[in-house]
């Protein structure tokens, strides 16, 4: 032991702590099993929230109503880690039919929880130092030179890496508890965008640092949903394909993945479990102890991770296909201009038309009416990303009943269709009074005079809860209802008008009290009332049925 002198007295020396930047190795690393950890966020059906460990989601996932996590995207994440599970473990499906015997007959999903426990413990380990759980174990080495605070980990946290130029907002000293970096990793996995890696990519080869999107970061996926996670689980398994035995546990087992010397060749998933635990990130996290003795990651890495090569019919079988402006045939998409449930048509249209997939599964259940209300929710759930940059989630749930998509397809497009009018008729009335008000206006000063009388940007989240009430409405009439569509368009199509005629009001009112403006309002105003008598109307404007 070495000796240290202090006046006439030698004390022992105390070891000092390895510095911030050494390696993991030097330092105890505590293990975390998700298996039996309480680390999924849910809501009883009961209406109480808990924690549950993976095992205990997968034993009765019928005592749950749904999972309860912090955002949309990573409750979506959950969910595909947990489908991923039950199609590594044998817990799905066969067939069609035997799909709809499952969801009917509410099969029992805790053959997935006894082999999920069965697992070897070193493969469900967070911390595990050479095959950490859900991680790339070969970021080690550059761990301590190029790891970041928890915020990177965070896709609502992290920004694009680059909004801060120094990174600062990354070096801020914030863990984060384990269970919560083990589904912040999941949902990295399954949505992080694309951009640059903050490592240097000395020791792996420069393509680590080249992020590609994740698998549902460009679409919006759906998610069929019960009145338990059970029967949401059930809803979204289907027949698989591919050996069971290839789940993603750790980048450094199971499969041969690519390298980060040159660009790599996007991979066919070999089966659904593989699909649904695939892991688009190389992703390392350290341990840390907190406060209180309870386990944390303190530091995170990210790099590249795999690219998937998909196939619509196998690997997209909730997507719904729209087209771009150029034609292009593509799943439908977030989209920073057009709110979400303004497509909510496109989904009840593939559980129309479709003849293989999800949406024709859905289409072929029975439905006996018990009470009001949907038995099925279909939601959507997508990215807003600007660029690199992730701006905010969007998502909505959209009823469904078996043998009512054509009546929840006609309302739900009228419904977008009507409202899409009345705010192309409040942008025309904007721009009458604008021109009105301000005849000798700049063209440099034209966009902001007419924006501020344009009621289109109160109108449109004004119409959001009315379209929803319109499917809830079609629902509860039923498919025994010969018509259940019509009178209940034109309540919705009368509230959204006076709504909007409101709202146009309200802005014209900032103007002053002057001759000019008195013709512009009056002008605006009445441009506003002909379009919405006139011809071009859609009919449930002027109380009539439209027949489509």
């Amino acid at each position: 032991m070495h000796v240290r002198k202090s006046g006439s007295e030698q004390l022992p020396e105390v070891p000092l702590p390895p510095p911030a930047s050494a390696s993991p190795d030097h330092r105890p690393r505590p293990t975390w099993d998700p298996r039996r950890k309480p680390c999924i966020p849910t809501v009883t059906v009961d209406g109480a929230t808990a924690h549950h460990s993976l095992c205990a989601l997968l034993a009765q996932p019928d005592d749950l109503a749904a999972l309860d996590c912090a955002s949309p995207g990573e409750n979506v994440a959950v969910l595909e880690h947990l489908l991923a599970i039950c199609f590594a473990s044998g817990t799905c499906p066969s067939s069609d039919k035997e799909w709809r015997d499952w969801v009917v007959g509410k099969r029992d999903l805790a053959h997935a929880a006894a082999w999920l426990d069965r697992q070897p413990d070193d493969s469900w380990d967070l911390f595990h130092p050479t095959a950490p759980l859900v991680q790339n174990s070969l970021l080690e080495a550059d761990l301590g030179e190029s790891g970041t605070g928890t915020a990177q980990l965070v896709i609502e946290h992290a920004g694009d890496y680059n909004q801060h130029f120094d990174h600062h907002h990354l070096e801020l000293n914030n863990p984060l508890p384990a269970a919560d970096a083990f589904r912040a990793t999941l949902t990295q996995h399954v949505y992080g965008p694309y951009g640059r890696a903050h490592m240097p990519g000395k020791r792996l080869g420069a393509k680590v640092t080249n992020l590609t999107a994740g698998r549902l970061t460009r679409r919006i996926r759906v998610v069929a949903l019960g009145q338990t996670l059970g029967e949401t689980l059930r809803l979204n398994l289907y027949p698989p394909y591919g050996p069971t035995d290839s789940l993603n546990t750790s980048w450094t087992k199971g499969i041969e993945r690519r390298t980060f010397e040159e660009k790599p060749k996007p991979r066919v998933p070999r089966s659904s479990a593989d699909l649904h635990s695939s892991l688009g990130r190389s992703v390392l996290l350290r341990s840390a102890r907190g406060p209180h003795g309870q386990v944390m990651v303190d530091r995170v890495l990210i790099g590249a991770g795999e690219i998937l090569d998909l196939d619509p019919e196998r690997h997209l079988q909730d997507a719904v296909f729209s087209k771009t402006t150029n034609g292009v045939r593509k799943p439908l998409w977030p989209s920073p201009s057009r709110a979400l449930w303004q497509q909510a048509h496109a989904l009840y249209s593939a559980v129309r038309d479709d003849r293989t997939g999800m949406y024709a599964r859905l289409r072929s259940l029975p439905y006996e009416r018990k009470g009001t209300g949907a038995p099925y929710q279909l939601w959507a759930v997508g990215l807003l990303a600007n660029k690199t940059l992730p701006v905010t989630w969007t998502h909505g749930a959209y009823p469904y009943a078996p043998g009512m998509a054509a009546h929840l397809y006609r309302a739900s497009r009228r419904g977008s269709d009507i409202a899409e009018y009345i705010a192309w008729s409040l942008k025309h009335a904007a721009i009458v009074a604008a021109e009105t008000a301000f005849p000798a206006m700049r063209a440099a000063d034209e966009a902001g005079q007419v924006a501020r009388l344009d009621a289109r940007w109160a109108f449109w989240p004004a119409a959001e809860d009315p379209f929803h009430e319109l499917l809830d409405e079609v629902i509860d009439r039923g498919p025994e209802d010969d018509d259940p569509v019509s009178e209940p368009l034109i309540e919705y199509a009368t509230g959204l008008m006076t709504t909007a005629r409101t709202q146009m009001l309200q802005r014209l009112d900032a103007l002053p009290p002057s001759d000019r403006n008195h013709r512009a309002r009056a002008r605006a105003v009445r441009l506003f009332e002909d379009a919405m008598s006139g011809d071009r109307a859609p009919a449930e404007l002027r109380g009539e049925i439209a027949r489509d």
